[in-house]
């Protein structure tokens, strides 16, 4: 991560330092591998590092873990999971190998969504059985039960073997009773935004991005309390605001200019939006050559851009996930490295942007685990988050990441 001003690094220690001691998590799910700690290699029954996690409309937690076997040179493999809030894991489709070993359901499964119908939907990274690398990964859905899994696409390099590899974001639910995310690209076209139909399966392109010769490489997307979207074109230079109407099928884009500092060092938008309990748009912004991350805030038609101070300083790692604004009226968020390289849970104001509270309960004999990858809030106004790696496990086996569960006071969703 990239930072900014001394006054800035000292807020945030003294932040650090004021609220780590504050409500701490508990493991309610270890992932657990056969084989030596300290190697970390071995087979992983029920899935390795956790990278995504939902609560359904039953009030149960469904995710993904990406690996199904730790080894020397790579993992792979992966599973999708059912987890009762007692802490009951049940593996409801592995990836496998395949005769040929190139993943032919997919490989490495991402993010998760809940369809209008009560399906799983989610994409894996790699695999599916194309011809280049053994595949661009497969978008899939499967029911809660783990039955009627369905491969609603397989991505390809689109004839050549040495593009960009296409990578779907995690598909929102419309209020039209549709899916939608989008694809980036090495264009052209830029990048793509794309529907699901829960009741057929049926994938459609609904539009394609053209941003002149620069990558569009389009963030996920936002629903809008009136049914439409809005997603920056993360690649582009200037920042692009762009507004989809599905019903329509209407696009509009806005430059959203970021400042330059010392008229050297350009800021650029690093996550996706958000919206705020003001109805305007949040996300993460960075400053190029130097270290931290901190929130912005844009009116949805690209007006009134302001830039907060940093709120971390911490360099290295890579870029949270985003925001997510939580029953208090405040944004929290999983930051997968932190401020001691392990992982932090932060709490911003979306007032000024501010670090209201820092917890560091993750470490390498931690039981929750180190480097948390996703934060949600449940119904009941507890949060929940998976980590990636470590947590505690028996003699003769490694923990690979923890699902666990936090209580920090807030009221219910």
């Amino acid at each position: 991560m990239k930072g900014k001003l001394p006054f800035v690094m000292f807020f945030a220690v003294l932040a650090s330092s004021a609220y780590g001691a504050g409500p701490q998590p508990d493991a309610v799910y270890t992932f657990t591998c056969s084989g030596n700690k300290s190697q970390r290699v071995g087979p992983c029954p029920n899935g390795g590092s956790p990278v995504a996690l939902i609560q359904g409309s039953d009030g149960n937690f469904y995710g993904a873990a990406q690996v199904s076997v730790e080894e020397d040179a790579a993992t792979a493999g992966g599973v999708v999971f059912s987890l009762t809030p007692g802490g009951t894991l049940t593996v409801l489709h592995a990836f496998v190998p395949g005769p040929d070993k190139n993943y032919p359901d997919g490989n490495r499964p991402g993010t998760l969504t809940q369809g209008p119908d009560g399906k799983l939907y989610g994409y894996t990274t790699s695999g599916g059985g194309d011809v280049c690398n053994g595949g661009y990964g497969v978008l899939y859905r499967v029911n809660t039960d783990g039955s009627g899994f369905q491969i609603i696409r397989r991505f390809s390099s689109e004839g050549t073997c040495g593009g960009v590899r296409p990578t779907p974001t995690a598909m929102v639910a419309g209020t039209d009773g549709n899916l939608y995310g989008t694809i980036d690209g090495n264009g052209p076209p830029y990048g793509s935004i794309f529907k699901v139909t829960p009741s057929t399966g049926a994938y459609e392109i609904v539009l394609n991005f053209n941003f002149s010769t620069d990558e569009g490489d389009p963030s996920g997307l936002t629903l809008a309390p009136d049914g439409t979207f809005y997603g920056l074109a993360l690649g582009s230079k200037p920042a692009l605001l762009f507004h989809y109407t599905p019903a329509t099928g209407d696009l509009t884009t806005v430059v959203v200019n970021f400042p330059v500092f010392n008229s050297l060092l350009p800021s650029a938008p690093a996550s996706g939006l958000v919206f705020g309990p003001n109805g305007n748009l949040y996300g993460l912004y960075q400053i190029y050559a130097e270290s931290g991350i901190g929130i912005f805030e844009v009116a949805p038609d690209g007006s009134n851009l302001q830039l907060f101070p940093f709120y971390s300083t911490i360099a290295g790692g890579g870029i949270p996930d985003g925001l997510m604004l939580a029953s208090d009226g405040n944004f929290w968020m999983a930051d997968y490295n932190g401020s001691d390289a392990y992982g932090d849970i932060v709490a911003l104001s979306p007032t000024d942007g501010t670090l209201l509270q820092t917890l560091t309960p993750f470490s390498s004999s931690s039981s929750v685990g180190a480097y948390p990858e996703v934060l949600i809030q449940a119904k009941d106004g507890t949060l929940w988050g998976s980590t990636y790696e470590l947590g505690r496990a028996s003699k003769g086996h490694f923990a690979d990441g923890t699902v666990f569960s936090l209580n920090a006071g807030l009221p219910p969703r």
